[in-house]
């Protein structure tokens, strides 16, 4: 899986896991914070360096922004999500039911 494959896949399984409510807000920083307890994950990223990661989960379906404070983006779900198990890549795949049910690995983009 490639880099930009394994941060979108950390970040949403730290929404999965600590978000997952369509009444909780939530921020990038903490989603950064949350990534960087990670001992694999690259300690020297910054909130800007997510900024498409970001963009593309909202591109996606899966949250809306609700507000916004320079770079502090605050966030809410859809709808809740759900864990799937690619049966092609062999990876999670975290989605909410507005989503198309497309593995987003982009190696892989099997339908589940």
């Amino acid at each position: 899986m490639n880099t930009e494959n394994l941060i979108l896949t950390k970040i949403r399984k730290i929404i999965f896991d600590n978000f997952n409510d369509i009444d909780t807000r939530f921020n990038n920083d903490q989603i950064l914070e949350l990534l960087r307890k990670d001992q694999s994950f690259d300690q020297t990223i910054t909130i800007d360096e997510l900024e498409s990661d970001f963009k593309k989960i909202e591109d996606d379906g899966l949250v809306r922004c609700i507000a916004q404070n320079f770079t502090t983006k605050w966030f809410k779900l859809y709808n809740t999500m759900e864990k799937l198990n690619c049966n092609s890549c062999n990876n999670e795949v975290f989605l909410c039911s507005e989503e198309l049910r497309v593995c987003y690995n982009h190696e892989c983009g099997a339908k589940l």
